[in-house]
């Protein structure tokens, strides 16, 4: 067919289609009865694959984690025990050349924190013991959460890691390495993708573990762009040891109930601390599981912080503002019977006796005075006078009144003092006591005080011992005799120590140079402390704000050196 031909069949056809579509239309085709079956074509919807929840898994975690017993730490002074007696299994996350640096704990396992779930296999089973040790406790207790949240049952974290440990004169295998660890197990794994999330945070931490030291943070607190601290030690630890300006406590067992008092972006700069950095690293590690992308620790906790002579607020804080300003020319706040004796017969002042009852009735009391045991007074607010009224108080030789007028003074009462000598001194100046009972104190309005401040320092009160934490001069030297020789802190004046003499092995920091010079003291606040002074006064205060620091086994001398010399002890001059 030609070219020419087949173009005059194509116009004709297209001029057939055109005179058709003018013409006459078609007949309507008859409507259906019925309407057509459609048949539904049903899509599923897309299944979406989700991980584990972080949330829910660190609650379950932080719950099973009680404070008696210690957030799953274990102490350097229990784990050294345990050695000597039934040896877990010590489980050291630090990098290869911080053991060749620092040393490690005798019959340690090393396996760096980032490869420790690529290495189950060299752990033991999910129900044996096993302590997890790095440097300061912030990779340890990472990888103790992450062993946990797998099923291992117990596994601990050392408190203060090796750098407590050493600080507590342990030993450490230096100039030589663990062996390498060998395989002793199967690894267990029953969750498949919780160990894939696990794994892959340990496997991927940066340089510094999300940790930072107190010197960068005190950098960033000096910035233009403050961080957000969140403090997750208890609402007592915060009241008595002090806290970070501009901190937010949210306890750590309470911690996933109270997410509203965090940044909601997830991109906030976000500190956390607790006390070590134990608990600090597992909200920390929950943080950034749960998508938080700028959350780290403060290294080494509150006690680092304040190791590194950094400043806190609170009450521990103005404790040693207190020890520090103690004014020598009123006494350290102490009143010396002959003056109150004259005030008797002046304008006689409140004079509340903090000793027992059976105290009062075997030995008498001053004229005048309430009894409220020194147990009870801070319970008892309401008996005592306004707050700039002047209260006298008195015990037996100073000890327990110096206690009951710095805990008044921290809230807020401006004119109380204490006896000095206390009833003893009062009866060897030959004053006069009344015999009997005295009056019981009648209620009065309670004053306005911090109630935070009050029921830590009540409840210290509150639980004062037996002796009331001292010891008597013909004790202490049974003691010394018998090998048992204590850190004697000696807080009298260079002049007091230079003219009468002190007990040998004594350290001398005058009262007010105690807070500036506690490197002074042993690094083991485990160790035996007996502070002495010239009575007895300044050791209780000095002896109650190391208490508060967290030495655990600190005395005041009963009488001071006073009566370590009236015993007929030696004294070296």
């Amino acid at each position: 067919m030609s070219r020419k031909f087949r173009m005059l069949f194509a116009l004709f056809l297209a001029l057939s289609l055109i005179l058709g579509a003018c013409g006459t239309p078609a007949e309507p085709v008859a409507e259906a009865t019925e309407a057509p079956v459609v048949e539904e074509v049903v899509t599923e919807e897309p299944v979406v694959e989700t991980g584990p929840d972080a949330l829910a898994l660190f609650t379950e975690l932080v719950a099973s984690l009680p404070a008696d017993k210690g957030y799953g730490t274990v102490k350097v002074s229990s784990l050294n025990e345990e050695l000597a007696d039934t040896p877990p299994f010590l489980l050291d996350v630090r990098e290869p050349a911080e053991l060749e640096k620092d040393g490690y704990i005798e019959g340690s396992v090393n396996i760096p924190v980032r490869e420790v779930l690529s290495n189950l296999d060299k752990l033991p089973g999910l129900d044996e013991p096993i302590v997890v040790t790095c440097a300061s406790g912030h990779r340890g207790g990472m990888v103790m959460s992450a062993l946990r949240l797998l099923g291992y049952t117990n596994v601990r974290n050392l408190a203060g890691g090796v750098n407590a440990w050493k600080k507590a004169e342990l030993p450490v295998v230096t100039g030589s390495m663990p062996e390498a660890p060998a395989a002793i197990s199967a690894a267990m794994i029953e969750d498949q993708a919780l160990y894939e999330l696990l794994n892959d945070f340990l496997a991927s931490l940066p340089e510094g573990y999300y940790s930072i030291k107190t010197d960068a943070l005190a950098e960033e607190l000096a910035g233009s762009e403050m961080p957000t601290i969140i403090d997750v030690r208890t609402k007592a630890e915060w009241d008595k040891d002090g806290y970070i300006e501009g901190s937010v406590n949210v306890p750590f067992t309470d911690f996933f109930a109270a997410l509203d008092q965090i940044p909601q972006d997830k991109d906030s700069r976000i500190v956390i601390l607790c006390a070590s950095g134990h608990r600090g690293s597992i909200i920390m590690m929950a943080l950034r599981m749960m998508g938080y992308t700028d959350v780290v620790n403060l290294a080494g906790g509150l006690n680092g912080w304040k190791a590194a002579g950094l400043p806190v607020a609170g009450l521990t804080s103005e404790m040693g503002a207190f020890i520090a300003g103690l004014p020598a020319d009123a006494g350290y706040y102490t009143i010396k019977g002959d003056k109150l004796n004259e005030l008797l017969a002046e304008t006689p002042p409140f004079i509340v006796d903090v000793r027992e009852a059976s105290e009062i009735e075997a030995g008498g009391y001053i004229a005048g005075s309430v009894n409220i045991p020194i147990r009870e007074l801070l319970q008892n607010l309401d008996k005592l006078p306004g707050k700039d009224e002047k209260i006298v108080i008195t015990c037996a030789s100073g000890h327990r009144g110096a206690l009951g007028m710095m805990a008044l003074r921290l809230l807020g009462y401006t004119d109380v003092v204490n006896l000095a000598g206390g009833i003893n001194g009062w009866v060897k100046a030959e004053f006069p006591l009344e015999m009997g009972v005295p009056a019981a104190p009648t209620a009065g309005a309670m004053p306005e005080v911090d109630a935070d401040r009050l029921a830590v320092l009540d409840a210290y009160l509150a639980a004062l011992p037996d002796g009331f934490n001292t010891v008597k001069p013909a004790d202490l030297n049974t003691e010394i005799v018998g090998g048992t020789v204590p850190f004697i802190l000696d807080v009298r004046s260079q002049t007091e120590w230079d003219e009468n003499g002190h007990i040998e092995g004594s350290v001398l920091v005058p009262v007010n140079d105690v807070p500036a010079s506690l490197a002074q003291l042993p690094a083991d606040k485990a160790a035996l402390i007996v502070v002495t002074c010239a009575s007895g006064h300044r050791g209780a205060m000095v002896m109650m704000y190391l208490q508060f620091l967290g030495y655990t086994n600190v005395r005041n001398l009963a009488g001071g050196l006073n009566g370590w010399i009236a015993a007929e002890l030696p004294v070296v001059k």
